[in-house]
């Protein structure tokens, strides 16, 4: 009688150990990354492009969030060839079309995270589930948030910050770098928050 009543014991607290691990990792995985901006449309050509992406520690883009249409397919004119926006303005978000490797995917695998230019101002918001773009979860380790705009022509704003995938939830520290300074521009992209969820 012992032995049985020693042997339910057992069962139940590996059982109750195997919830609890499951739950561990159900948590863990649960985790996410909001990205949120302000995003101001602004008048006149060579503006209102932006990316969101995510680098590992090798510098490799690992999965595109967002990148605006203009960037990837141009704007068809009549009795031009199409040709993708950033090989006729190669100052549309430039960091991203380097590191993504654009000029080497398909147009196919550009539409899997390109959209429209938003026609209205309004806060935008991007989410990170720690995937990659093939939608197989990420290798233990530190990540880079990336959010490229150009402003006006030559003027760019870049955000950037660190997040783990031991993160614990609450707010990330961005930096931030400008190339070019054109004032009726600069608000086109602000308030950019990165929060692990």
């Amino acid at each position: 009688m012992k032995k049985i009543i020693t042997m339910c014991l057992l069962i139940a607290t590996s059982l109750g150990m195997l919830a609890l691990n499951d739950e561990k990792k159900k948590s863990s995985t649960d985790k996410c990354v909001e990205i949120t901006f302000d995003y101001e449309r602004k008048s006149g050509p060579g503006s209102n492009q932006y990316a969101v992406w995510i680098e590992n520690e090798k510098n490799e883009v690992v999965k595109t969030l967002f990148v605006t249409s203009f960037t990837t397919k141009g704007r068809v004119r009549e009795g031009q060839p199409i040709k993708r926006g950033y090989t006729y303005r190669p100052a549309c978000v430039p960091t991203w079309v380097t590191n993504a490797k654009a000029a080497e995917m398909t147009d196919t695998e550009l539409d899997a995270f390109t959209g429209a230019t938003p026609k209205e101002s309004g806060k935008q918001t991007f989410i990170w589930d720690f995937t990659d773009n093939e939608g197989k979860r990420v290798a233990k380790g530190t990540y880079k948030v990336f959010v490229e705009a150009t402003l006006k022509n030559e003027c760019r704003i870049q955000f950037s910050g660190a997040v783990s995938t031991k993160a614990k939830k609450g707010e990330v520290a961005m930096n931030v770098s400008a190339t070019g300074s054109d004032e009726p521009y600069a608000g086109m992209v602000k308030n950019v928050k990165v929060v692990v969820k």
